[in-house]
């Protein structure tokens, strides 16, 4: 039997079973907030981390290392 299929079938029979509310009330959260988003993010947050994946896409970034020495030739001239 597939190991998801077990879990499921093991925690469907400790939840039947369990009449312990906090323990049940615990396992309802944990139910509802993983159904729900990690993080809020803004339209605005959201258009801007899909700029940020077309540039990657494209070719247009640099690497770390290309952008400590950029900083650290600017850092100089001031």
């Amino acid at each position: 039997m597939d190991n998801v299929i077990q879990i499921k079938n093991s925690l469907i029979e400790r939840i039947k079973s369990s009449n312990n509310l906090k323990f049940l009330n615990a396992l309802q959260i944990l139910f509802d907030s993983a159904e729900e988003e990690l993080f809020q993010l803004s339209e605005i947050q959201k258009e801007n981390i899909d700029k940020g994946r077309a540039d990657i896409e494209n070719g247009r970034f640099q690497s770390n290392e290309q952008m400590f020495s950029e900083m650290k030739s600017w850092l100089k001239k001031k």
